[in-house]
């Protein structure tokens, strides 16, 4: 029987329960592999050869690759762990945040020091709040990041 979960209509919001745990766990394995150095080495040096050493989905390689970290964490990851990501990349998690907010780093700390995102508009899927998903540039931000 599947457990109620309220908490999936908060919007831009992937709660990590159980379930995404289950479904993420070789990627925060990987993740937690890149904590030796030897290990940040040799993914660096061939990413696609090492992650195929994890029993990771080819969607969450695919998202790695992308350092896409709104997808990883639909596939199952675990912020904490994500970062260990994007400390092999040299980046901050303040960064990495901005990022996954379609965010520069200037942009997303001044958002936080101003109080963060109003929660009027953004309680439940489908308000006019601005962390709704079709207000989230997230993959083109990425894909600017890329370009």
């Amino acid at each position: 029987m599947a457990l109620d979960k309220p908490y999936l209509d908060v919007p831009g919001t992937t709660i990590f329960d159980a379930e995404q745990s289950r479904r993420g766990y070789w990627l925060n394995q990987f993740c937690m592999s890149l904590m030796k150095a030897d290990n940040r080495e040799r993914f660096k040096a061939n990413e696609r050869a090492y992650l195929d050493e994890w029993d990771m989905t080819e969607e969450q390689k695919d998202a790695v690759i992308a350092r896409d970290l709104n997808w990883c964490i639909r596939t199952g990851g675990n912020i904490y762990f994500l970062a260990k990501i994007g400390a092999t990349d040299g980046k901050s998690f303040q960064q990495m945040a901005g990022s996954m907010t379609g965010m520069t780093e200037e942009e997303y700390r001044n958002m936080m020091v101003a109080g963060g995102r109003s929660a009027n508009g953004n309680r439940v899927v489908g308000e006019d709040g601005d962390a709704q998903a079709h207000r989230q540039p997230q993959g083109r931000a990425g894909q600017n990041a890329k370009a």
